[in-house]
Parts: C-alpha cells; sequence; structure tokens
C-alpha cells in the first residue's frame, strides 16, 4: 500500500516546483524575460526529476488517465496554497467551485458509476 503512495508524495512535490517555474517569477516583474525564462527552465528540470519517476512507478498502479487526473487535483491543490501565500492572491467562491467541478470529474475517472 505504502508504495502506491510514493507517486502521489512524488507528484506534490513536483508541482511545487511547478508552480515556481510557471508563476514563481511573477514576483519579479522587474527582471528580464530571457532571465526569469532561464531560470524557470533550471527550476522546471527539478520539477521533471519528480514527475518522470512519479508517473513511471506509478503505472505500476494506477492507468496513465488516473495518474494524470491526480496530477490535476494536486496541481490545483497546489496552486490555490501557493497564489495565496506566495503570490498573495485571494481565492473567490468561483474558484472553489470550478475546482469542486473538475474533482468531481476526477471522482468519475476513479470511482464512477459507469
Amino acid at each position: 500500500m505504502l508504495t502506491k503512495l510514493y507517486p502521489i508524495l512524488l507528484l506534490i512535490i513536483s508541482n511545487v516546483f511547478m508552480m515556481f517555474a510557471w508563476y514563481g517569477h511573477l514576483k519579479f516583474t522587474t527582471k528580464p524575460l530571457y532571465s526569469v525564462i532561464f531560470f524557470s527552465w533550471l527550476i522546471a528540470l527539478i520539477e521533471y526529476c519528480f514527475a518522470v519517476p512519479a508517473n513511471r512507478l506509478g503505472h505500476q498502479y494506477y492507468s496513465a488517465a488516473e495518474l494524470k487526473t491526480m496530477q490535476e487535483v494536486i496541481t490545483l491543490c497546489v496552486f490555490a496554497v501557493f497564489s495565496v501565500l506566495y503570490l498573495g492572491e485571494s481565492i473567490t467562491i468561483n474558484h472553489i467551485i470550478g475546482f469542486i467541478l473538475i474533482m468531481a470529474g476526477a471522482f468519475f475517472i476513479f470511482k464512477g458509476p459507469f
């Protein structure tokens, strides 16, 4: 059972790096674009070092669709925390409703009635 959790843990770690690679530069708007692209790519390389093993290990237990669904739900959760704590943005009721609808879609991927 514990080995089924390793891919999830690796996906969470990769998503933290992904948030900084994709959105961390928004706090550095005075830096040249080429500079933030370069550093974003360096961070993305680290992210890939967690994401690729997560999918390789995870595919032993989960289908590709299930892995992608986990990735998206984890991304939403990490993004919500990142945007509030790092970027100082608010999560609105519309965001929450949208996230819930996406998570409802995840339910059908894993346990749907069909």
